[in-house]
C-alpha cells in the first residue's frame, strides 16, 4: 500500500517544481488524484462526442450527392432550389443516429425544420468505388425515359397495393403523389419529378407519411428534393422531454436512467395527455384509411410530443405495414417464434408441426404501448387514480394479437383507458 501511494505522489507532483510543492502544502495525494480524474474522464467525453460525431453526421456528404444530382438534370422537388442554390435551406444540428439515413435539424426560410436523406447506397461505394454503380443509376433509374403518365400511375397504384393492400380509396393517394411530384404545377411530371417521387416512397417513412397525412399525431411533410425529404420539427423528441446522449448510456445503469427520465419529466396532468396521444394514434392506424400497421419497435425515443403537449411521432421507419409483414412471414422456415419476428418486435406465432410462421402478432400495438407507459404514467400518479390505473395497464399489457380478440376487446380497453386518463385532466387547465 506504501509503495502504490508513493507511486502515485511520484506521478502527480513529480511534474510539479518543489517551489510550487512547497507553496501547496496543504494538497493531499487523493485531491490531485481526483482532478487528474476528473480531467481524463472529461477529455474521455469529448473524445467520445466527436469520434461518435463524425461517424454518424455526414449531412455534407448528403448534400453534396443530393445537389449535384440536381444540377445534372437527374432529380427535381420543391425544396430544391433553396438547399441548392438559394441555401436557404440550411442544415443544422445532426441528429443522426446511424450512418445510413442521415437527420439533421435545420432552417428553411427562418422556420425550424427536420430534414432527412438516406446516403446507404452512397457509403457502399465510398468504401469500395469498384463494388457496384454509382448510387442515382440504384436508386433513381425508375420510372425509365418514355413511360407515359397512364403508365406511371399503373406503377404507383401496383406498388401501393403491393404495400397498403388493395384498398379502395388507393386513387386518391396517387392523385396526391402526383400533385406533390408536379413541383412546377404545370399539370405534368418531367421524368426527373417522376424519378424523385418514386424514390422517395420507397422509404419507409416517407410512404407512412402519406398514408397517415390526415392524422394529427404525425409530422407534417413541408418538402422534398430527390430522395431528401423535410418534415415540421417536434420540440420535445423523447417522452420525457430529455435525451442522454447514446454513448453514455451503456455506462449509465437503468435505476440511474430511470431517475434521470424521472426529473425531467413534464407533470403527470401533462404526462397524461400525452399518454392519451399516443392512444389515439394506435388506434388511428388500426383499421386506417389506407390498412393496417404495426409498431415494430415501441422505446422512448421514437416518440415525442410539441408544445401544447400533444403527442407526435418522431420515427415511423419502426412502423411497418400489414402488407409488408405478410410478405416478410409467408412461407418462412421458423422452430420457434423469435424465428417469426420483422424489425425487432413485430413477432408473429410459429407453427411447430408444419415450421412455418403463421401471421397473428402475439403482441400487438395496444399492449406494447402500455408497456411503454407503465413506468411513464405510474410515476407521480394521483393516490385516489393509481390502483384503477395499474389494474387497467396490466389488463393492457396482456392482450393478445390473435384475430379473434382484436376487435371489440382491444376497442374496450383502449376506451377505457383514454376514459380513465381524460376524467382526471378534463376540466383542467392541462385539457
Amino acid at each position: 500500500m506504501r509503495r502504490l501511494r508513493r507511486f502515485v505522489h511520484l506521478v502527480l507532483l513529480c511534474p510539479l517544481s518543489k517551489g510550487m510543492q512547497s507553496r501547496l502544502p496543504g494538497i493531499k495525494v487523493k485531491y490531485l488524484f481526483l482532478a487528474w480524474l476528473g480531467i481524463f474522464v472529461g477529455s474521455w467525453v469529448v473524445y467520445m462526442h466527436y469520434s461518435s460525431y463524425s461517424e454518424l453526421c455526414k449531412g455534407h456528404v448528403c448534400q453534396m450527392i443530393i445537389c449535384d444530382q440536381y444540377k445534372k438534370g437527374i432529380i427535381s422537388g420543391s425544396s430544391c432550389k433553396d438547399l441548392c442554390e438559394d441555401h436557404t435551406l440550411v442544415l443544422q444540428q445532426c441528429l443522426s443516429s446511424s450512418p445510413a439515413h442521415q437527420v439533421y435539424g435545420g432552417l428553411w426560410k427562418d422556420k425550424e425544420i427536420i430534414i432527412k436523406c438516406g446516403i446507404e447506397e452512397a457509403l457502399k461505394v465510398e468504401s469500395n468505388p469498384d463494388s457496384g454503380p454509382r448510387r442515382e443509376l440504384i436508386l433513381f433509374d425508375k420510372p425509365t425515359r418514355g413511360t407515359s403518365m397512364d403508365e406511371f400511375k399503373e406503377m404507383l397504384t401496383n406498388f401501393l397495393k403491393a404495400n397498403l393492400g388493395d384498398q379502395t380509396s388507393l386513387s386518391v393517394l396517387v392523385s396526391r403523389i402526383i400533385n406533390m411530384a408536379d413541383v412546377n404545377g404545370d399539370g405534368r411530371v418531367s421524368l426527373a419529378e417522376a424519378k424523385s417521387i418514386w424514390a422517395l416512397l420507397q422509404l419507409n417513412e416517407f410512404l407512412l407519411m402519406l398514408s397517415l397525412h390526415e392524422k394529427e399525431h404525425t409530422s407534417r411533410l413541408l418538402g422534398h428534393c430527390g430522395d431528401l425529404y423535410i418534415t415540421e420539427k417536434t420540440p420535445h423528441v423523447s417522452l420525457y422531454g430529455s435525451r442522454i446522449p447514446h454513448f453514455l448510456k451503456p455506462f449509465l445503469p437503468s435505476p440511474i436512467h430511470r431517475v434521470v427520465n424521472q426529473w425531467f419529466a413534464p407533470a403527470w396532468p401533462r404526462r397524461a395527455k400525452i399518454a392519451i396521444g399516443l392512444l389515439e394514434f394506435v388506434e388511428e392506424i388500426f383499421h386506417g384509411t389506407y390498412g393496417n400497421f404495426f409498431i415494430c419497435e415501441t422505446n422512448f425515443q421514437n416518440v415525442g410530443y410539441n408544445e401544447n403537449y400533444d403527442f407526435k411521432m418522431i420515427d415511423l421507419r419502426n412502423v411497418a405495414t400489414e402488407m409488408s409483414i405478410r410478405r416478410f412471414l409467408k412461407g418462412r422456415h421458423c422452430e420457434q417464434n423469435a424465428d417469426c419476428t420483422f424489425g425487432k418486435d413485430c413477432t408473429a406465432t410459429c407453427d411447430k408441426l408444419m415450421k412455418q410462421c403463421k401471421s397473428d402478432m402475439i403482441q400487438p400495438n395496444l399492449a406494447k404501448v402500455c408497456t411503454l407507459l407503465q413506468d411513464y404514467l405510474l410515476y407521480g400518479t394521483p393516490a385516489d387514480l393509481k390502483e384503477e390505473l395499474q389494474k387497467q395497464l396490466r389488463t393492457c399489457m396482456t392482450l393478445s394479437g390473435l384475430a379473434s380478440q382484436m376487435e371489440v376487446h382491444h376497442s374496450l380497453v383502449l376506451n377505457n383507458l383514454k376514459t380513465l386518463l381524460w376524467k382526471k385532466i378534463s376540466n383542467t387547465k392541462y385539457s
